[in-house]
């Protein structure tokens, strides 16, 4: 059986295939077109049965993913600091698109529980639901700055809350303080005011979108205390699928909630995880944080790991990781409701993942 490794770009992606002794066999260049898309199923239709080793740019690959996963063929995901050391190992010096395909294609042979693809579902929508809410947030913060600003200036004892300027209603009695006053500073100000609420509708909006799909997908994760919709919906989208992950050991690696052993000898130590998936890992901070501050069995964890001589930091860490693991059996128990679970030995090696 050959691995293939592909290197993918905008306008080319470079296909090397290897043998299970890791020697390359074949290389091709197509263009990042359907009908290249084509040419490189027929020359990959070559070698059999295939793993198909793509390096994780999806924002490059993704109509490539879904072509070659449609055509039947397994893709596993290389993360890119994985093929510095295949390519330091090579006897080939230098880089280029078919030493990288090739160092993709070894990690694959190196590395046996890389994440699967697979094609894009209702995750997906709710990553880039949160991802744009995200942005708007940031915009409107920015604004709402500004008009801060500005408001102190035209009126040093208007009174406006601490986080109004999310509230429809505060919108409402800004208009009306500015209205029938002049100068440019008032113009700054009234338009930022109709920004600040144009983009609050907005993000109201996708809030109640994403309420509706993450009661669809994951109804579990709501039923988790402290777990409110926007972190729901990180992990829904971050996760994009609970299966894929052997374990919650695992599933704790990619939030970044598994410690890392430093250790040697006897003398077994290990230290905080400072990778992994940021976003999931913040809104499993957020929700262990939650639960410390509204009381029940975070609390009563967090102050038995108190006890334990454990500081408010390393206490928070466990409970964080105590977060994870409920999360992914809740993820795992609704994705159960929604569809049969596969393991990844269920899965034939030209199977799509």
């Amino acid at each position: 059986m050959h691995v293939v490794g592909i290197d993918g770009h905008k306008k080319t992606h470079t296909l090397v295939a290897v043998d299970q002794l890791g020697r390359r066999a074949d290389e091709i260049t197509v263009k990042a077109t359907p009908s290249g898309h084509v040419q490189a199923l027929k020359w990959i239709a070559r070698f059999g049965q295939v793993l198909l080793a793509i390096e994780d740019c999806r924002h490059l690959t993704r109509r490539f993913e879904a072509d070659l996963l449609l055509a039947g063929h397994a893709v596993v995901r290389v993360h890119t600091r994985l093929m510095a050391g295949a390519r330091r190992s090579a006897r080939e010096r230098g880089k280029s698109d078919p030493i990288d395909a090739e160092a993709v294609a070894r990690v694959a042979l190196r590395e046996p529980e890389l994440p699967r693809a697979s094609l894009a579902g209702p995750a997906r929508d709710v990553k880039l639901l949160v991802d744009h809410r995200r942005r708007l947030v940031r915009s409107r913060t920015a604004a709402a700055n500004k008009l801060r600003w500005f408001l102190h200036e035209i009126e040093p004892e208007l009174p406006v809350p601490s986080r109004g300027l999310r509230r429809l209603c505060v919108f409402d009695m800004l208009a009306a303080e500015l209205d029938g006053r002049a100068g440019v500073v008032v113009e700054i100000a009234r338009d930022l005011v109709s920004e600040c609420r144009r983009l609050t509708e907005q993000i109201n909006g996708l809030e109640a979108r994403l309420r509706r799909l993450v009661e669809t997908l994951a109804p579990s994760l709501l039923n988790i205390p402290g777990c409110g919709v926007i972190s729901a919906a990180v992990v829904i989208g971050e996760t994009a699928g609970a299966a894929r992950f052997k374990s919650k050991d695992a599933f704790a690696h990619f939030t970044g909630t598994a410690p890392i052993p430093v250790w040697s000898s006897n003398k077994v130590r290990v230290r905080l995880n400072r990778g992994g998936n940021r976003s999931i890992n913040h809104a499993l901070h957020m929700i262990a944080v939650t639960q410390v501050r509204r009381g029940g069995e975070g609390a009563d964890y967090f102050a038995k790991q108190l006890a334990r001589g454990k500081t408010p930091k390393e206490a928070v860490r466990l409970l964080r990781r105590r977060v994870s693991d409920r999360v992914f059996r809740a993820l795992l128990a609704d994705e159960a409701v929604s569809q049969p679970t596969v393991t990844h030995a269920d899965l034939p090696v030209s199977a799509a993942a």
